[in-house]
Order: C-alpha cells, then structure tokens, then sequence
C-alpha cells in the first residue's frame, strides 16, 4: 500500500487530488488534523512517514516542506511555483520527450507546471524542438481561465453577492510583465526572451485557452496551418491525454474539458499566419490532474489511473 500525504490539502489544487485519490484502494491517505496543518514538526512526521507527498502550498511554504523532510526514500510532488526551473528537479509534463518521462520515472523530486504554462509550453517547446522557429522568437501568448485558477480569495470574489460589476467582464491582468508562470515557459521551452504574456480571467469557474500566434515569415521552416496540424498531430500521436483536433472551429470556447485531465491543440490559420491553441482544465492537466498523472508514472502505474 503506497501512502500519501496532501500538504496543503485545504486549497483547490489540494482538494482536487484528495478527490482523485480518495476512490482509489492501492493508496493509503495520511491526513493531518486542521489545528497542526501549521504545526512543522506534525507536518515533518507526515511526510516522513509517507511514500509520496503532494505539496499544494504557497512557494515558501513549500520550500520549508521540502526542507522538513528528513527521509531520502520520499518523493515530493510539488505543484507551487517554486521548483519549476530548478535543473535537479524534473518538470512534470511527461508529453513533452522521452527524457522529460524518463526523469519523472527516476526522480524524487517533480514539480508540476503552472497552468497558463502547461498550454504555452505544450505549444511552444514542439516548435522549438522540431526547428520550426528559432529560440529568439518574438513569441506573444494570450490566456483565458475561470477564476478558480486565482485560488480561494478569488473564487469568493466571484461567488459573492453583490460583487463589483467589474466582475462580469472579461479582465486582463499581469500587465507588468512579471507573471509568476514566465520564467518557467522561457526556460523549459529554451528561449532566448520571455513572451509577451497576456492572461485574462473570465467569469466561470474553471477551463483554460492559451492561445499563440505565429507569423510564417517569421519561421525558420516554414509551413502553413495544415502543414503544422500535421506535425502537432504526429508529435502528440502516442500520448494518452494530448490530442490535435482536425477539425476547425468558428468559435473555441475554453471549459469543454473541464473535470478531465485532458488537452486539446488547435492549429488554424493561411499560409502568412497561424493561430495555436491548447484548451485544458487549469483544475486537471494545469494543476492536479497533471499531478496525478507524475505520481502514477513514479510509481510505475498506468498514467491513466484515477484519471479517466
């Protein structure tokens, strides 16, 4: 029987694995009383005691978690910001190569992507390792989420009566050009400048678009959309969550996947510019689905597992 402790079971990424993992009979859940969720030396004993530990914490807090543990036989799964870009830690999207699976299934520490990440990188890194586009690429990249992706403040700005009509508009945010998710979508995609990033918040509860342009004369091959849906469809072929849908639409809305672990490619456009979109729950495969999925490869299981 494997065990698992959730630190931070509390928050949405937390209660969504807790969700996935509470149906399952191979797993044995190590649970931590409310009034020591704070407590270190608690905390320490849980994640010694356990095979895997999900850490769903602020990036400090999870920092100090990893610093507790005091036994080289745990695994740490980590899904705040703080380890994405670290060399010793794998990037848990297995999808990506070869290499990126066989590090989740030989390492002990994985860090889960961020979630406007997942579907810029899902775009991006294919381009970059096929030579499709250079590394110094001018990329820009827009995001639509629910709001969920803000976390329990958010969705309680959302859900309360008489909220600011702001609220019902669609709302850009970042504008500083400092979002959390950059660092990580310019390193493990290997580009020489960080994109221009543009996430917005819409009114609903979860669902995610990233969505990346890209202009022919500006490739190092160049192709024009159906050329590029070919190579996204074969890059992703053997992949049990990623698809390249073939078909095109007049509008791409972003919560038909919600609740799955599921990711879709779009690739539209003429032969000057391209439109690329990856649509996923920034709940399921931009945050615990994606976790989940890293536990069942370290463990040697179907990825699959809890999953569909």
């Amino acid at each position: 029987m494997v065990k698992v402790f959730i630190d931070g079971k509390e928050g949405t990424t937390g209660l969504k694995i807790f969700e996935r993992l509470g149906r399952r009979s191979d797993l044995e859940l190590i649970t931590l009383p409310e009034e020591l969720r704070k407590d270190a030396g608690a905390r320490k004993e849980c994640i010694d005691s356990a095979d895997i530990v999900f850490l769903c914490l602020p990036d400090a807090a999870a920092i100090e978690a990893v610093s507790l543990c005091g036994n080289e036989k745990v695994r740490i799964i980590d899904a705040s910001t703080a380890h994405r870009t670290y060399p010793a830690w794998a990037y848990g999207f297995p999808e990506l190569s070869r290499a990126h699976r066989e590090k989740i299934e030989n390492s002990k520490r994985v860090a889960v992507p961020g979630c406007h990440a997942s579907g810029f990188i899902s775009l991006v890194y294919p381009l970059i390792a096929g030579g499709i586009v250079s590394p110094d690429y001018p990329f820009v990249c827009h995001s639509v989420t629910g709001y969920s992706g803000g976390g329990k403040k958010m969705i309680a700005e959302y859900e309360a009566e008489g909220r600011s009509a702001e609220l019902d508009s669609p709302r850009q945010y970042g504008l500083s050009q400092k979002h959390k998710h950059l660092p990580e979508m310019q390193k493990i995609c290997g580009l020489e400048y960080a994109p221009v990033f543009n996430p917005i918040v819409s009114d609903y509860y979860s669902g995610m678009c990233v969505t990346v342009p890209l202009h022919v004369r500006l490739m190092a091959k160049k192709m024009n959309a159906n050329q590029l849906k070919e190579y996204f469809t074969e890059y992703y072929a053997s992949h049990n969550f990623i698809k390249t849908v073939q078909e095109s639409k007049s509008y791409l809305p972003a919560n038909p996947l919600v609740g799955t672990n599921r990711m879709e490619i779009y690739v539209d456009g003429n032969d000057e510019r391209i439109v690329l979109a990856s649509v996923f729950d920034n709940l399921g495969k931009g945050a615990s689905g994606a976790a989940v999925q890293c536990m069942n490869i370290m463990l040697g299981m179907d990825e699959r597992t809890s999953l569909e």
